[in-house]
């Protein structure tokens, strides 16, 4: 797996709900897509709603970005203030279940960016991260991706809010604060969301 999409959705103002059942009637459309093997719709709060979701192949990303979601999503563009605001990212490290497991209910986004010639340090720290998630029985999915602007970040999804609690006082978060200082050029921006639904790679 090396790429993937992020996308973020401003639902119009009263339509929230209309939103979170698009995008909920979207996943067994997702799963027909072979070539897409993960899939994560959330919502940010205030509004904000997203999707994340990765790919076996560039070839399957622009499948996909051709598929019938993007046209439902064409479709449905009275439910949201704007276009959909839309980043490729490279996926440095990965962890997906090997065994289907229960909804995940929770989720976070971490971004920054790397200081300055320290970019090969912060995507060695991220890949060397992976042993550590692949501990934590709680954490379902675990993504590290660089973003098409350059900036770094992981998205992973939790079963429920005690299990992220877990995560974020876990031995990855620690470690990234103690050399945040060496190696980030800005202040990670945390995005606690919730998940609507989700495709894993089981």
């Amino acid at each position: 797996m090396t790429t993937g999409l992020l996308v973020r959705l401003d639902a119009q103002a009263g339509r929230e709900r209309e939103v979170e059942q698009f995008l909920k009637s979207a996943l067994p459309l997702v799963e027909e897509e072979i070539g897409t093997r993960s899939w994560f719709a959330v919502r940010f709060g205030r509004g904000e709603y997203g999707i994340f979701d990765t790919f076996l192949d560039d070839a399957a990303l622009e499948e996909h970005m051709h598929g019938p979601v993007a046209t439902a999503l064409q479709q449905s563009n009275e439910l949201f203030d704007g276009p959909p605001r839309m980043q490729k990212v490279e996926v440095l490290a990965d962890k997906l279940p090997v065994n289907p497991t229960p909804p995940d209910t929770k989720g976070l986004l971490l971004t920054f960016k790397a200081k300055a010639g320290h970019e090969i340090e912060v995507e060695q720290f991220l890949r060397e991260a992976r042993p550590r998630v692949m501990e934590e029985p709680n954490t379902t999915a675990w993504f590290a991706i660089r973003t098409e602007d350059g900036e770094y970040g992981i998205f992973d999804v939790f079963p429920d809010n005690g299990a992220r609690f877990i995560h974020l006082m876990g031995h990855v978060p620690r470690e990234l604060a103690k050399h945040s200082m060496a190696m980030l050029g800005s202040v990670p921006e945390l995005h606690l969301v919730s998940v609507q639904a989700e495709k894993l790679g089981v």
